[in-house]
């Protein structure tokens, strides 16, 4: 669960990263672990050092210009990959990852994290409990940093609940761990693999090439090509997939149809997959979402029922369209949006304050919350809490 796309930070500005809603594991890295109902600081990151941060569902991850990472949050299975592991583990403020340098980009799945090395490779740590961080075992855990087995030319990563994708140069996708709903786009549901494997194309014919971003969900997986339409693969139940239908699961890729299942979904710009819901920034810097609604986590208004099909975000309060996005990310059951020139705009659920508005009250459209800082380059949703810097 991850932010994407970027925009530009002014260099004068001394910004540190925001975090806001639930608390239980430190995730929030404020050195406590008290929810918070509006954004507060995490302890000693700045904007200066931090080009990207990930969300995980209880832990945090935030990635350094110096190719660094600082981790913080909940550490049961290692995912703040610093040698330990258990909940007395956890850390309420942010540490550095072990041994690693020249990262290029991050993603944080359930219990596991992953970083991609900017010669091409791929290291992985935490639990590997479906074969998630790829090294050819299935089962236990890695509190350290470990290298992804037989990966090179990786240009992005993306981690889902228990899956992993990489995006390779050459326009191919890589996915690995577990693939009981078909999140791994083998073309077969079940068998979890340790290594990465090539995702097949649309009808399981070939192997899906033409992509340039990908982004997974819980159990779902989501790619972006080159010519601004979706594919998407793996669990169906609640329409995430959005090929127009809730259910069945499908093992290959499928093309995301257009708004009201008609035709399908393109001119897309950056993708974001939740637990059980996705995003669509569009050229027109408005967003499409499509799947479980039942915390309105889809921003169109109505909380329940499901949408299989992409629908439109609404502006705040539901007036109007949501516009001007240049970011987006997607929660376990709440979306956020960033503007060209702010503020960031969230919706969904907000049981733990994870909307950041001062409330618990679950919204079907967005709000817009101050965070106090302008400028954001990356934000990003977990399981109960949101991060922007």
């Amino acid at each position: 669960m991850a932010g994407l796309g970027s925009v530009p930070a002014s260099a004068a500005q001394a910004i540190r990263v925001k975090s806001w809603g639930f608390n239980a594991t430190g995730q929030l890295g404020d050195a406590t672990t008290t929810d918070r109902h509006t954004p507060v600081t995490a302890a000693g990151v700045t904007a200066a050092d931090v080009t990207a941060v990930s969300a995980g569902f209880t832990f945090s991850l935030a990635l350094l210009a110096n190719g660094t990472i600082e981790a913080w949050g909940g550490n049961s299975a290692g995912q703040l990959g610093d040698g330990t592991s258990g909940v007395g583990a956890n850390k309420l403020t942010p540490g550095t990852v072990t041994g690693l340098l020249s990262v290029r980009s991050i993603a944080a799945g359930d219990e596991f994290s992953l970083a991609r090395l900017g010669n091409g490779t791929v290291q992985a740590w935490g639990d590997n409990d479906n074969g998630q961080l790829g090294n050819g075992m299935v089962g236990g855990i890695n509190p350290l940093p470990a290298p992804v087995t037989g990966l090179t030319g990786v240009v992005a990563v993306a981690a889902g609940s228990n899956h992993s994708l990489a995006l390779l140069s050459n326009g191919t996708v890589r996915a690995w761990g577990d693939n009981a709903s078909g999140q791994l786009g083998t073309g077969v549901v079940g068998g979890d693999s340790p290594v990465p494997v090539p995702v097949v194309g649309v009808g399981g014919v070939g192997v899906l090439g033409n992509v340039k971003a990908i982004a997974a969900g819980d159990n779902f997986s989501i790619a972006l090509l080159n010519d601004g339409t979706i594919r998407t693969w793996g669990l169906n139940t609640q329409g995430q997939l959005g090929n127009g239908v809730l259910s069945p699961n499908s093992p290959t890729p499928v093309p995301v149809v257009g708004v009201g299942g008609v035709g399908v979904l393109g001119n897309v710009k950056a993708i974001a997959g939740g637990g059980t819901h996705a995003l669509a920034l569009l050229n027109t810097n408005t967003v499409r979402a499509w799947g479980n609604n039942g915390s309105g986590q889809l921003g169109n208004g109505v909380t329940g029922p499901d949408s299989p099909t992409p629908v439109t975000v609404l502006g705040v309060g539901g007036t109007g369209v949501l516009s001007d996005v240049a970011l987006i990310a997607a929660g376990d059951t709440h979306s956020i949006a960033y503007q060209i020139n702010g503020p960031v705009n969230t919706w969904g659920d907000n049981s733990s304050g994870q909307l950041g508005d001062g409330s618990t009250t679950t919204r079907n459209t967005p709000v817009g919350i101050r965070t106090g800082l302008l400028g954001i380059e990356s934000i990003a949703g977990g399981g109960g809490h949101s991060l922007a810097g």
